[in-house]
């Protein structure tokens, strides 16, 4: 449509899917299920998600966006909302540390003993073989002669709950320290979030460890997209653009104000998003390019943060909750 609008071969198309639907396309249905995702990926309101919803015809990215242009919702929430269940196992070993997933389908059978067992076993495989492929790691050897897959497949069977691994990763630095946090334990190096932190240096390696601990901490707590402004998407990067020129064209300043705007929210954007340019969690103060330059001088030896691992169990992974269906019904319109 935008071709034929800008040819001249037709009428400018409709802004919003209302206004499709007013000229006879037909409307997604909005469930209850709908309106509860957006809100917790929004943090908005209920009748405000309904009504973003309803303006982008259900396609949740567009709707967040919808709400961001009207000063309804802020960044896209990190939510710490987890959709799958299971466990998530770290370790290190000096230079090298592995972090794998294991979903199940209920917490139940994440404090099953058989269950943190195999994650603490597969964990212990993708450090060793330094293995972050899926396929590769289930066709590794487990303690007792089988591979991870037939173990997985025996231990859903005495279980009798699916089970899947999900993914694993695996960094290391040549000289330094990987150092891990595990947030929720529920066991040694298993539970709800795990972290990894590869850090490049001479300094002391008890000091070190210490510090990518910290590091770690803040990691989980802060949840960046990237180590620097190199590593963000380039789609997420232009997408905040796009929100911020229409938040800052609704103010009616000049173009030339509009452009420092938006630049100055894109700008914001990259540094709230990228580890080294966030605000320090443990002081609040100073961004971690700054605390970690401040620590290698107290060492006495240059620290670079070479690369990280953050895995939260069920990111990514959506499913249908029932129980918020009552409370949003009438609003979603069922």
């Amino acid at each position: 449509m935008a071709g034929a609008a800008s040819s001249g071969e037709g009428p400018l198309p409709p802004r919003t899917f209302t206004d499709l639907y007013s000229k006879g396309f037909p409307m997604a249905e909005i469930t209850a299920s709908m309106v509860k995702s957006l809100r917790e990926q929004s943090g908005a309101g209920m009748m405000d998600c309904k009504k973003a919803l309803n303006e982008t015809n259900g396609d949740m990215d567009a709707a967040v966006d919808w709400l961001r242009t009207k000063g309804l919702a802020a960044a896209q929430k990190k939510s710490s909302r987890t959709a799958a269940e299971g466990l998530v196992g770290v370790a290190t070993a000096g230079t090298v540390g592995a972090a794998v997933e294991v979903n199940s389908e209920t917490d139940f059978v994440a404090k099953n003993d058989r269950f943190q067992g195999f994650v603490s076993e597969v964990t212990g495989i993708a450090l060793q073989k330094r293995i972050a492929d899926v396929d590769a790691l289930k066709g590794e050897a487990m303690p007792g002669g089988a591979t991870v897959e037939d173990t997985l497949t025996d231990n859903i069977a005495k279980i009798g709950e699916n089970q899947s691994l999900r993914r694993a990763a695996v960094v290391s630095v040549d000289e330094g320290t990987v150092s891990a946090y595990v947030h929720n334990q529920m066991a040694p190096g298993l539970g709800k979030i795990g972290v990894l932190v590869a850090l490049e240096s001479k300094a002391d390696k008890e000091a070190l460890e210490d510090f990518g601990r910290q590091l770690a901490m803040h990691i989980a707590a802060a949840f960046p997209l990237a180590l620097d402004e190199s590593g963000v998407d380039p789609e997420a990067v232009e997408r905040e653009r796009q929100i911020a020129t229409e938040k800052a064209r609704e103010s009616g300043k000049p173009d030339n104000i509009v452009e420092k705007m938006v630049e100055g929210s894109v700008k914001k954007f990259v540094s709230e998003n990228t580890l080294l340019g966030q605000v320090y969690v443990i002081d609040g103060k100073a961004k971690v390019a700054d605390v970690v330059a401040a620590k290698g001088k107290e060492l006495g030896a240059e620290i670079k943060i070479k690369d990280y691992v953050r895995f939260q169990l069920g990111e990514g992974i959506e499913r249908e909750e029932s129980d918020f269906a009552a409370e949003v019904a009438a609003a979603a319109g069922q």
